[in-house]
């Protein structure tokens, strides 16, 4: 396990246990449904009822990590977000998004699933693959475009719900990348 994996664990593990409702995003939500990818940076997205919720998490993990109290937003979703860095490796760091209203990122979570993750050996909740696909073609950085590619490479659109990312993909404006990936992948399928 890396350095990165050890603290992925111990965010999640804090997380449940101060019972905050939690999804792991990011390279390891794609590592899941595809190939896995080395990451410095571990993503989450947190659902709490107040600010104050996250104090425990922070106290819980204050000696590993220092909590950057000032609130940043996600560009793409509006999304609230913390930072978190390691404190005797600064480079890396865990991002926690707040939800927010966003309607997909509302049902993205509201679909979270219980995996198991082999890389930090237990299990934890992700977003299904069908949207690490949505979200990661929304994103549209190139790594998220080729995690995207990879997922869908993997799961293969016909265990796939198509017609959901479709629809969220028409939404984000993102379907002509979808199409682009179906057909980069068709001669594997």
């Amino acid at each position: 396990m890396t350095t990165v994996d050890h603290m992925a664990c111990r965010v999640l593990r804090a997380l449940e246990k101060c019972a905050v409702p939690y999804m792991l995003v990011g390279a390891y939500s794609s590592g899941v449904y595809a190939i896995p990818r080395s990451t410095k940076d571990v993503d989450v997205v947190l659902s709490l009822q107040t600010p104050a919720d996250l104090d425990p998490v922070v106290s819980e993990l204050a000696p590993v990590l220092e909590f950057d109290p000032q609130v940043t937003f996600e560009t793409i979703t509006g999304s609230l977000r913390y930072i978190l860095r390691a404190v005797r490796n600064r480079s890396l760091q865990v991002e926690f998004f707040l939800l927010g209203d966003d309607p997909f990122v509302v049902e993205r979570f509201s679909r979270r699933v219980r995996v198991w993750v082999p890389v930090l050996e237990m299990e934890v909740s992700l977003p299904t693959a069908e949207d690490v696909i949505v979200q990661k073609l929304r994103w549209g950085r190139a790594k998220d475009i080729e995690d995207a590619r990879d997922v869908l490479a993997v799961q293969t659109p016909a265990r796939l719900d198509m017609e959901y990312v479709k629809r969220w993909c028409e939404a984000h404006g993102t379907l002509e990348k979808l199409r682009t990936l179906l057909v980069e992948i068709a001669p594997f399928l």
